[in-house]
């Protein structure tokens, strides 16, 4: 456990990093299946399914960032002067892509899936 000291030299505390780490890598995962269920009812093929996934999964990193992230940044300039994503992940690419290839497996999963039971 850090000491009130060593946090205020560094404010960024590390479990709470892996923390959100963790949180978005699972809503990555369970979106994708969703995605997959999604693309499996409209019938999309090949590359048309898999740009389904990649355009929706950016979507909803957009939408943590638009609703979770950025009011944060906001409230701590107002508050500090400054700000950083790494207050929240360890780089910003994490946040736009930290569960892209994770829940890519779940997404071919259930877009197989519900493809074959909506064409059979």
């Amino acid at each position: 456990m850090l000491t009130e000291r060593q946090l205020q030299i560094s404010p960024i505390v590390q479990e709470s990093v892996m923390h959100n780490t963790k949180t978005l890598t699972t809503l990555h995962n369970l979106t994708a299946s969703l995605f997959g269920v999604g693309a499996g009812i409209l019938g999309l093929e090949s590359y048309p399914g898999f740009l389904f996934y990649l355009i929706f999964s950016l979507i909803t990193s957009a939408l943590v960032y638009a609703f979770r992230v950025r009011p944060g940044f906001i409230e701590e300039s107002q508050a500090q002067g400054n700000s950083g994503m790494g207050r929240y992940f360890r780089n910003s690419m994490e946040l736009w892509t930290g569960g892209l290839f994770e829940g890519l497996s779940g997404f071919v999963l259930t877009w197989t899936l519900f493809y074959g039971l909506v064409r059979a």
